[in-house]
């Protein structure tokens, strides 16, 4: 039986390619590459409460975008 490995988990490894590369791939800023990354963990892991938790996060990071744009729009718009 492998041991569990904390730093890179089963549900880090789904499909063809780890969402990290894909993050890094299309250069993602910050906010947007944590919303990807519980996006798309958040139904491989084990357990209801942790899925939801990760939908949660992922909401949570794509309210901070909605806010940094309206930010900025209105400073342009000053």
């Amino acid at each position: 039986m492998k041991p569990i490995d904390n730093v890179n988990p089963i549900h880090y490894r789904q499909g063809k390619i780890e969402v990290i590369d894909f993050i890094l791939d299309q250069k993602m800023d910050y906010l947007t590459a944590s919303a990807m990354k519980y996006l798309c963990r958040h139904a491989h892991k084990h357990g209801g409460e942790g899925q939801i938790d990760d939908l949660r996060k992922a909401r949570w990071f794509i309210e901070k975008i909605i806010e940094h744009k309206l930010g900025e729009t209105n400073e342009q718009n000053r």
